[in-house]
């Protein structure tokens, strides 16, 4: 059941961001993402690669035990500075894609790719990742949170562009609290522990208050 889960929560996240960001029109490219320095277009070139990731993970098999989790695959780092090479690199290769139609074609057709990957994988099968070994059903379970995460950075400033899906947003936000170690205030919904939590938003005066300890603890950036 737990890996059906996996598969089933990755599939939803995955395919409603790739609806929402088809459904992107041209002219909205050119906005801001909710990814700080990032346009709509450098987000969906960083899909893409995400993407890319997936492929290449799911079929490179480990020999070892595990070494990490759903929960574990994600480490807490500094917040960026823009100086890391990729950061930098991912607004040049979106912007030479020039058409949007072109960037808006890569990510269907390796997300699609990584979609059936997905699907077809064995939960169990051992595989490995940014010298980590855990099962393909936990990387597939912790890409949840990347998808529901980027999903709000894409319809942060578009008002009208279609949201993560409920269940989604519910998973993202328990892989979160059990990465922070405690849960986020019951009183925050899901989109907005999750914005608060990651930094997307910063918290108010009320909401610091009911964080608690954990509000010094903010925010988790995950690498």
């Amino acid at each position: 059941m737990a890996c059906d889960k996996a598969t089933g929560d990755f599939s939803r996240g995955w395919s409603a961001l790739l609806l929402a960001v088809a459904e992107v029109g041209d002219e909205d490219f050119g906005r801001p993402s909710g990814c700080r320095g990032w346009l709509v277009r450098d987000l969906v070139c960083h899909l893409v690669i995400d993407a890319q990731d997936v492929l290449i993970t799911l079929v490179t098999p480990a020999d070892t035990g595990p070494t990490a989790d759903a929960t574990t695959y994600w480490d807490l780092v500094e917040p960026p500075t823009g100086d890391d090479p990729l950061d930098a690199l991912i607004p040049r290769l979106a912007a030479a894609y020039g058409d949007p139609a072109l960037l808006r074609f890569h990510l269907d057709d390796v997300g699609s790719a990584a979609g059936r990957a997905a699907r077809l994988a064995d939960p169990a099968a051992l595989v490995s990742t940014r010298d980590k070994v855990l099962t393909a059903g936990d990387y597939l379970t912790a890409y949840v949170l990347e998808w529901t995460l980027h999903h709000l950075d894409l319809v942060a400033h578009l008002p009208s562009a279609p949201r993560p899906p409920a269940r989604t947003l519910a998973a993202a936000r328990t892989a979160l609290e059990r990465i922070a170690g405690a849960p986020f205030p019951a009183d925050l919904s899901d989109t907005e522990a999750l914005l608060v939590g990651t930094g997307r938003r910063t918290p108010t005066a009320g909401e610091s208050a009911a964080l608690g300890g954990l509000a010094a603890r903010l925010p988790l950036v995950l690498g």
